[in-house]
């Protein structure tokens, strides 16, 4: 029995990583397709400011739901009390972090980020992860200043290639490529990219959180939730046209172009581990998830090491069968 049984819907306050954007399109299409209102479930969306902030708004009760940073809440977590968030879907198998800096640069390694200057949002999720980038490639992470900037990606884009206000910029890898596209830049040939997921390959990225509370009392509406997104996100990769659809519905003023480039990346990029072939995408390696818990409590000296199954419930997660695992690019 599912919780399209219930009478009256159950309405939940969702919080997303950002502004309506490209890749959060499965979301709207679970809503558009009535696969949310199938399981009895009202989703009210909220634009949120990264993924990183969307995690402490998730435990703190204000939203029932959120689409956040598993590593940020592992660093909750790690930092005091058990977590009142759950990941219950994973979504990005890979972490999107990267550190873009201009295709012509003389970077072309970390070492080479020493003694410069980088441009991040405040909070920006690869921002916060630096030391763990740093310990993983042997940096000295204190000879990097970072410098805070409120602009929108696409004018940071413009100022450090036409300005070289910074050397580099963090952010999320097809983010920083949607910007430059709204910039009028080719990323192809203006941006090389420092990905994180190539120099700290355990690391997660985003995926689908709940309420402790939530989880615990209302399994019912968290599976209902979770099969809904999984047929939007099967949606999503069967028409990508139509996500971007789904996506211009909420906000018409969106650059569809850089929407529809920056899905497509994401697709192709943080949801493409080879291990989306063997787990589909939504489930996590616990062990994978053991070993980035470690290197953050590590690099941020946090108090406690909390348990894989503490952060990420498995239980509501969809039959194998029916978990997208076309995405996953071939091992090397």
């Amino acid at each position: 029995m599912t919780a399209s049984t219930l009478k009256t819907p159950r309405r939940l306050r969702m919080i997303l990583n950002t502004f309506y954007s490209g890749p959060q399109a499965w979301f709207f299409l679970a809503d558009d397709r009535g696969y949310l209102r199938e399981e009895g479930i009202e989703l009210e969306f909220t634009p949120g400011d990264t993924a990183a902030n969307a995690v402490p708004k998730v435990a703190s009760g204000a939203y029932d739901v959120g689409y956040g940073d598993m590593n940020a809440l592992i660093e909750l977590a790690a930092g005091g009390a058990t977590s009142a968030a759950v990941g219950v879907y994973a979504t990005f198998n890979d972490s999107p972090y990267t550190i873009a800096v201009p295709a012509e640069s003389a970077i072309r390694t970390p070492k080479a980020l020493e003694g410069t200057t980088l441009g991040a949002h405040p909070n920006d999720a690869a921002m916060r992860m630096l030391r763990e980038f740093a310990g993983s490639t042997g940096i000295d992470a204190s000879k990097i200043k970072v410098d805070i900037s409120p602009l929108p990606h696409r004018d940071m884009v413009g100022l450090m290639l036409d300005e070289g206000r910074w050397a580099g910029l963090f952010g999320f890898v097809n983010t920083l490529r949607a910007a430059a596209i709204e910039a009028g830049v080719d990323p192809a040939t203006r941006l090389r990219f420092l990905e994180y997921r190539q120099f700290v390959p355990d690391l997660y990225g985003s995926a689908l959180m709940v309420t402790r509370q939530l989880a615990d009392s209302e399994p019912t509406v968290v599976a209902g939730l979770v099969r809904a997104v999984n047929r939007g996100l099967v949606d999503t990769v069967a028409d990508i046209d139509a996500a971007i659809d789904a996506v211009a519905r909420r906000d018409p003023t969106i650059d569809r172009a850089a929407n529809r480039e920056r899905l497509a990346g994401t697709l192709a990029v943080e949801m493409a581990n080879p291990e989306g072939a063997r787990l589909g995408i939504g489930d996590i390696d616990l062990e994978r998830l053991r070993r980035a818990i470690e290197l953050i409590v590590a690099a941020k000296h946090l108090p406690r090491c909390p348990d894989p199954e503490e952060l990420f419930v498995r239980r509501f997660l969809p039959l194998p069968e029916e978990r997208v695992r076309t995405l996953a690019r071939q091992a090397r």
